[in-house]
């Protein structure tokens, strides 16, 4: 009985081991494919150089001296022996002047509907120039799971090379390396399933009838060129037709199947359906927005005024070519007169303006995030606080600041503008890559903008307080021209990080149109650009 239980023993532990080396080596023996975010931007692929001999090295080297893009050498597997497992993908990887990063790269799929798992290792990834080196990528595979993908990736320009990259079964208790972690992953609907799963039925179709069309046009063209006879044309076209039928058929076969599981998993209330109320656990945030780790969070933006339908909405809203912000802007406000602002006439601090506004953003370079132009309209007020009693007084065409004979608690003149800000803007938020594309997302990093405005008067106004002669308060509120000029101009730059930026704007055109001395606008105080 014991040699029974021994070479049963024997016998188990020498199917495991093949099996795992069946897995491993169907793994290895998969072809290395090509991608890059831009054609002929990188040479990819094995590595003949006699320092490498009798090694299996591939490499990724950039041709272009600058490269706003990646590159990746990938493999894509059917995940069935990993289905509720966590697997560690290891590999050796040389670096050479990599000035943006490199990196192994792992991410499960569920179809193209969702990434269930995903490391990139960009958050401690390989940059400059290194030697061999082993690195990890750790994920859990959930049971949904219909593709692996996993590979390495090199952005901007440089050169890597890599050999010995493998994909294993580890413990569960081994912890995950990636920002997007299998075990978090949220239950898909029902809905999402089955739609998925529709999708891939007709992708099937579409892509063997496109592969039959293909061939019969090969095979019209020899006929049509005396290359093969008609007859046997015709025959060829029917044997090419039966071969694409049988794929679909049996492809469509699998997916069919799944969609019945799918059903059945509903009705035993192993699924669940899709959520209808969407606005149920809604986030509202205040200023700069911090990622939302949840998907499906509807996500409000009280500063900028919008609402996201969950993350993927706010990266990919975020990284269209064009967005639009709400700017605020406030600070202090003064006239330059004699080209100096020093000695003014008016209060430093208690003279001040307010701007607020909706500005568009537009990335000038298809694939680079440097510059962008910026434009927009805004509503801005200028306010000048007299120092000394003192407040403007129209005097034919012109305009004075005379002394008020009681003293005044309160002198204000206040102009109102509508303007036309342009701007050219350098925004240093790098570019990011996520599930191979590419998110230009601005307002995350420094940035700096230089242009200027333009605009017309909406209207001027004087506001003074003071005590009349018994003490009572009065309020005496002016409006009219006072002849400041009705159009304005100016010269504009911002400074600063993220949503806050420091402010500063100058007015070419004079405030006052005929005034002796030309006195004009200045002012300098905090920019709030909100996405």
């Amino acid at each position: 009985m014991q040699k029974i239980i021994l070479f049963t023993t024997i016998l188990l532990v020498a199917i495991v081991t093949q099996l795992t080396a069946q897995e491993k080596d169907s793994v290895q023996s998969l072809k290395w494919s090509t991608s890059q975010s831009e054609p002929k931007r990188f040479e990819i692929g094995p590595d003949k150089s006699p320092e490498f001999n009798n090694q299996n090295v591939f490499t990724v080297k950039s041709i272009k001296s600058k490269i706003d893009g990646f590159g990746t050498s990938m493999r894509t597997i059917n995940p069935d022996l990993f289905l509720g497992k966590t697997i560690k993908m290891s590999g050796y990887v040389k670096s050479k002047q990599v000035k943006s990063w490199a990196g192994l790269w792992m991410r499960v799929d569920y179809y193209r509907t969702a990434v269930l798992a995903f490391d990139n290792m960009q958050n401690r990834s390989i940059k400059g120039t290194t030697d061999w080196k082993k690195y990890e990528i750790v994920l859990f595979v959930p049971k949904e799971a219909t593709s692996i993908s996993y590979g390495v990736l090199l952005d901007g320009t440089g050169q890597i090379w890599f050999k010995d990259v493998t994909l294993e079964v580890v413990d569960d208790t081994v912890p995950e390396t990636g920002s997007n972690k299998g075990r978090l992953h949220k239950t898909i609907s029902f809905e999402t399933r089955a739609k998925a799963i529709g999708d891939q039925i007709k992708k099937i179709s579409d892509y063997e009838k496109n592969a039959l069309k293909t061939e019969i046009d090969s095979i019209d063209n020899e006929v049509a060129k005396g290359m093969i006879s008609k007859e046997k044309g015709e025959n060829l076209k029917l044997k090419k037709a039966e071969i694409h039928a049988g794929n679909i058929e049996k492809n469509v076969f699998v997916e069919e199947k799944k969609l019945n599981q799918l059903v059945q998993d509903r009705v035993d209330g192993k699924v669940e359906a899709e959520k209808v109320n969407k606005s149920e656990g809604a986030r509202f945030t205040i200023g700069d927005y911090n990622d939302c780790t949840d998907e499906d969070k509807t996500i409000v933006n009280l500063t900028s005024m919008k609402v996201y339908h969950g993350q993927k909405d706010v990266e990919n809203r975020q990284s269209k070519r064009t967005t639009t912000q709400f700017v605020f802007a406030f600070g202090a406000n003064n006239l330059v007169t004699d080209k100096q602002v020093a000695n003014s006439d008016f209060k430093y601090f208690k003279s001040h303006f307010y701007e607020w506004g909706i500005t568009g953003n537009t990335r000038i370079l298809k694939e680079d995030n440097l510059l962008h132009f910026k434009y927009g309209m805004s509503l801005m007020y200028n306010n000048l606080r007299a120092t000394d009693d003192r407040y403007f007084e129209k005097n034919g065409a012109q305009t004075n600041l005379v002394a008020s004979t009681v003293h005044l608690e309160e002198s204000r003149f206040r102009n109102v503008y509508v303007m036309v800000p342009l701007h050219l803007e350098f925004d240093f938020t790098k570019k990011e890559v996520r599930d191979d594309a590419s998110y230009f997302r601005t307002h995350k990093s420094a940035r700096i903008g230089i242009g200027g405005y333009a605009g017309f008067r909406v209207k001027s106004k004087q506001i003074l307080y003071f005590d009349d002669a018994v003490g009572n308060d009065v309020e005496q509120k002016t409006k009219g021209n006072f002849n400041v000029n009705d159009f304005n101009y100016g010269l504009s730059t911002y400074v600063g990080y993220k949503s806050t930026s420091v402010y500063l704007k100058y007015d070419l055109q004079p405030l006052f149109e005929n005034n002796t001395v030309d006195q004009n606008n200045i002012s300098l105080g905090l920019r709030f650009d909100f996405n």
